[in-house]
């Protein structure tokens, strides 16, 4: 599998997925900008929505959009408990919980890095974080990860989209459960690989 990234992007999400799934994998590198791979090639004809994730399966097949991706690879390797059974309600509250995170974190947080976004709006869509975070904060509260003492798909994509607050300039300090909780995602070796790998830590 090729997995198509850019640093600390939400690419990370399937990143420390696949790497906490132990599957073999390939890095590659994606120049958003110019929607260029590292090595020259052109991105769009790898996933024409031209943004990150993708991943190329080793049949050619590109699987899109990294709520989708994660849960495929945590259904490769059942037995790292990534993610819930299919059919079971646990598995629809990874789902809840993917959707949420893509739905009302992701795309919010990154209105922020729109360099066309005025400091008004960006201050409108700070506000709206924080009232999304203040109803996170008490859900993580006593518990080790999203879905209680087992770390998923979520974790994964929940961390990454939490570590881009000091980027905008949210302080997690303000929930420590949230703070809590990304210092102790950030302390799984694979985690620390996939960030490593990215050029984010040393």
């Amino acid at each position: 599998m090729k997995l198509y990234y850019s640093p600390g992007a939400c690419s990370l999400s399937p990143h420390i997925a696949l790497r906490e799934a132990g599957l073999p994998f390939e890095l590659v590198k994606v120049d958003l900008k110019a929607k260029k791979t590292a090595a020259g090639a052109d991105y769009l004809a790898v996933n024409g929505k031209g943004y990150v994730p993708a991943l190329e399966l080793d049949d050619g097949q590109v699987l899109t959009e990294g709520p989708a991706i994660v849960q495929y690879i945590a259904d490769r390797r059942p037995e790292a408990r990534l993610a819930p059974p299919a059919g079971t309600m646990e598995r629809y509250s990874l789902q809840e919980w993917l959707n949420f995170i893509t739905a009302e974190l992701h795309k919010t947080f990154g209105t922020l890095f729109n360099p066309a976004a005025t400091a008004d709006w960006k201050q409108v869509v700070v506000g709206l974080i924080g009232r999304r975070l203040d109803w996170l904060a008490p859900q993580l509260s006593g518990k080790d990860f999203v879905l209680g003492p087992q770390f998923t798909v979520a974790d994964g994509y929940l961390f990454t989209v939490l570590s881009w607050s000091g980027h905008v300039g949210i302080d997690l300090a303000k929930w420590p459960p949230l703070a809590q909780y990304c210092a102790r995602i950030a302390e799984r070796p694979q985690v620390k690989e996939a960030r490593r790998a990215e050029g984010l830590v040393n």
